[in-house]
Protein backbone atom coordinates (compact mmCIF):
# COMPACT_ATOMS: atom_id res chain seq x y z
CA UNK A 1 0.00 0.00 0.00
CA UNK A 2 1.27 3.46 -0.95
CA UNK A 3 0.69 6.27 1.55
CA UNK A 4 1.18 9.89 0.52
CA UNK A 5 1.64 12.66 3.03
CA UNK A 6 -0.25 15.84 2.13
CA UNK A 7 2.07 18.78 2.65
CA UNK A 8 0.04 21.60 1.11
CA UNK A 9 -2.11 23.62 3.48
CA UNK A 10 -5.84 23.06 3.50
CA UNK A 11 -7.77 25.92 1.92
CA UNK A 12 -9.82 27.94 4.31
CA UNK A 13 -12.55 30.28 3.23
CA UNK A 14 -13.43 33.49 4.95
CA UNK A 15 -16.71 33.42 6.80
CA UNK A 16 -19.04 36.34 6.39
CA UNK A 17 -18.93 38.81 9.25
CA UNK A 18 -22.34 37.59 10.29
CA UNK A 19 -24.51 34.60 9.58
CA UNK A 20 -27.29 35.07 7.07
CA UNK A 21 -30.81 35.34 8.41
CA UNK A 22 -33.46 33.01 6.97
CA UNK A 23 -34.82 35.97 4.97
CA UNK A 24 -31.38 36.75 3.52
CA UNK A 25 -30.86 33.11 2.66
CA UNK A 26 -34.24 33.01 0.92
CA UNK A 27 -33.32 36.16 -1.05
CA UNK A 28 -30.09 34.45 -2.14
CA UNK A 29 -32.02 31.39 -3.34
CA UNK A 30 -34.57 33.52 -5.18
CA UNK A 31 -31.81 35.51 -6.87
CA UNK A 32 -30.02 32.35 -7.99
CA UNK A 33 -33.26 30.82 -9.30
CA UNK A 34 -34.13 33.98 -11.21
CA UNK A 35 -30.64 34.02 -12.70
CA UNK A 36 -30.96 30.42 -13.87
CA UNK A 37 -34.33 31.08 -15.50
CA UNK A 38 -33.04 34.23 -17.20
CA UNK A 39 -29.94 32.37 -18.41
CA UNK A 40 -32.13 29.69 -20.03
CA UNK A 41 -34.23 32.36 -21.73
CA UNK A 42 -31.05 34.00 -23.00
CA UNK A 43 -29.67 30.69 -24.28
CA UNK A 44 -32.93 30.02 -26.13
CA UNK A 45 -32.70 33.55 -27.56
CA UNK A 46 -36.06 34.52 -26.08
CA UNK A 47 -34.43 37.60 -24.54
CA UNK A 48 -31.44 39.65 -25.65
CA UNK A 49 -28.24 40.04 -23.66
CA UNK A 50 -29.20 43.65 -22.94
CA UNK A 51 -32.58 42.53 -21.59
CA UNK A 52 -30.86 39.84 -19.53
CA UNK A 53 -28.53 42.40 -17.95
CA UNK A 54 -31.40 44.80 -17.18
CA UNK A 55 -33.49 42.03 -15.63
CA UNK A 56 -30.60 40.82 -13.49
CA UNK A 57 -29.93 44.37 -12.35
CA UNK A 58 -33.55 44.61 -11.22
CA UNK A 59 -33.21 41.22 -9.50
CA UNK A 60 -30.22 42.50 -7.55
CA UNK A 61 -32.30 45.48 -6.42
CA UNK A 62 -35.34 43.35 -5.54
CA UNK A 63 -33.61 40.51 -3.75
CA UNK A 64 -30.59 42.44 -2.38
CA UNK A 65 -28.50 39.27 -2.37
CA UNK A 66 -25.52 39.28 -0.05
CA UNK A 67 -23.39 37.28 -2.50
CA UNK A 68 -24.47 39.05 -5.72
CA UNK A 69 -20.99 40.48 -6.18
CA UNK A 70 -19.74 36.94 -6.81
CA UNK A 71 -22.10 36.33 -9.75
Amino acid sequence: MLVTKITTPVRTYARPEHDLTPEQLQAECNYIRAGKVMKKLLEKELITEDEFNKIMEECRKSFSPYLAALY
